[in-house]
């Protein structure tokens, strides 16, 4: 082989080596994202505060559907 086509070859290799490892990576990155986040536990506490929170959409809602003037 003379020494254009071994570059040309090594430049090939290298190009498809640095895609196949941005794909991996890119695998990885969404593997890692992907993972569930555990919720914490909620309390009585978080039960109602989440409470308060639904009680507070309601009323915007309502107010905005102009059911309370």
């Amino acid at each position: 082989m003379d020494e254009r086509k071994k570059k040309r070859l090594t430049a090939a290799v290298a190009a498809v080596y640095r895609y196949l490892r941005s794909q991996e990576e890119q695998q990885l990155a969404m593997a890692a994202v992907s993972q569930p986040v555990s919720a914490p536990a909620l309390g009585a506490a978080g039960l109602w505060s989440a409470s308060g929170r639904q009680a507070m959409m309601e009323m915007r809602r309502l107010l905005q559907l102009r059911v309370m003037r």
